[in-house]
C-alpha cells in the first residue's frame, strides 16, 4: 500500500471514531436534557395539583359536614406534595453531582424514574378534577332541591350554610 492510502485508511478511522463519539455524547445529553424537562413537569404537576386541591376545599364547604370531614382529610395532603416537591429536587441535585460522572443507564433509570412519578401524579390529578367536577354536579343538585322543599323540611345548617 501506498503512504497516501495508509492516511486515507487512518483519517477514516479517525472520522468514524470521532462520529461514533458524538454519536454516544448526543444520547447522553439528549437523556439529560429529557430528565431536566421530566424534572420540571413533575414540579408544574405538584404545584397543580395543590392549586387544585386548594380549589377543592371550597367546594367542600358546600357539602354537609359529615362528608366535609372526610373530604378535608383527604384534601389536607399538602405534605404529600411538599415531599413530591423535595423529590424533584433530590432529583436535579443527584443530577447536578453526577451528570458527568453517570452511566448512561444510570441517567436512563433516573428518566424513567421520573416519567413514571409523572404519570402518576398526572393519573391522580386527572381523579381529583373528575372528583371535583363529580362534587360540584352533586352539590348544586342538592342545593336546588334544598331550596324548593318547604322550610319545615329542610335540614337545619352548621351557620356557614352547610347542612348538618
Amino acid at each position: 500500500m501506498t503512504p497516501l492510502l495508509y492516511l486515507i485508511v487512518f483519517l477514516l478511522l479517525v472520522l468514524g471514531t470521532l462520529m461514533v463519539a458524538r454519536y454516544f455524547a448526543n444520547r447522553r445529553q439528549n437523556v439529560l436534557t429529557r430528565i431536566l424537562d421530566l424534572a420540571d413537569e413533575l414540579e408544574a404537576l405538584y404545584k397543580e395539583t395543590g392549586k387544585k386541591m386548594d380549589a377543592m376545599k371550597l367546594v367542600v364547604q358546600r357539602v354537609p359536614s359529615d362528608i366535609a370531614a372526610v373530604a378535608n382529610a383527604s384534601l389536607q395532603s399538602q405534605e404529600q406534595i411538599q415531599q413530591g416537591l423535595r423529590n424533584v429536587l433530590e432529583h436535579r441535585l443527584w443530577l447536578a453531582r453526577h451528570a458527568t460522572t453517570a452511566t448512561l443507564a444510570e441517567l436512563r433509570n433516573a428518566q424513567y424514574a421520573l416519567e413514571r412519578s409523572r404519570g402518576a401524579i398526572a393519573e391522580q390529578l386527572q381523579r381529583l378534577e373528575n372528583a371535583g367536577a363529580e362534587l360540584t354536579e352533586a352539590t348544586d343538585a342538592a342545593v336546588a332541591q334544598a331550596q324548593r322543599e318547604p322550610a319545615s323540611l329542610r335540614r337545619p345548617t352548621d351557620g356557614r350554610g352547610r347542612l348538618h
